[in-house]
């Protein structure tokens, strides 16, 4: 294996290993804090003339004061689907409607919510870093095979395995600082 082709390989593993992450930030976007927020609900799936769209493509979303948000439709006719998939979310949320545009109030949560919806994010974050590990784990058996048929030398293993070993460690961390700051979130009052 030549240089070229080991740094792709450890650029390819960074890559996904920075999208493992993303994804777990997504994911905590979707946890309710208190405070309104679009990324709560803009991925939630609408059923749209029989046809499931995300509501950011149905729907301008804002949050004109911290505890509401606001759903106005760009077709009124999708107003009625829009209420039902944020009713059938299982988030907890009841809009109200004026014809025109929904309104949803975040109530304040309750200490005994608030640990559990810590308790689900920490969930998610050992997920992530389940998933980094686990590509850390077939990138190694991946280089261990090619240092075996003879492709790669030992010392370019040794290097690669020290490589993908740091990125895994600062990709762990960055999903510790996300969770830890999510956890602030969730538990201010």
């Amino acid at each position: 294996m030549d240089e070229y082709t080991l740094e792709e390989t450890l650029t390819e593993a960074r890559e996904k290993m920075a999208r493992i992450v993303g994804h777990v930030r997504e994911e905590f976007s979707t946890v309710r804090t208190g405070r309104a927020s679009t990324g709560l609900i803009e991925k939630l799936e609408v059923e749209y003339y029989g046809t499931p769209v995300p509501l950011q493509q149905l729907a301008t979303l804002s949050v004109p004061e911290p505890r509401t948000l606001v759903v106005a439709p760009f077709d009124k006719e999708a107003l009625r689907a829009i209420e039902k998939a944020i009713l059938n979310s299982n988030l907890g949320l009841v809009p109200s409607s004026d014809g025109q545009v929904l309104r949803i109030g975040f109530p304040p949560l309750t200490e005994e919510r608030r640990k559990e919806l810590v308790k689900l994010v920490k969930h998610m974050a050992e997920e992530g870093r389940i998933s980094v590990r686990n590509l850390r784990r077939g990138i190694r058996h991946d280089l261990e095979l090619k240092e075996k048929s003879g492709e790669l030398s030992a010392d370019d293993l040794a290097r690669a395995e020290k490589e993908i070993e740091k990125v895994t460690h600062q990709k762990i961390e960055e999903l510790d600082h996300h969770l830890v700051s999510k956890e602030h979130e969730l538990l201010e009052v």
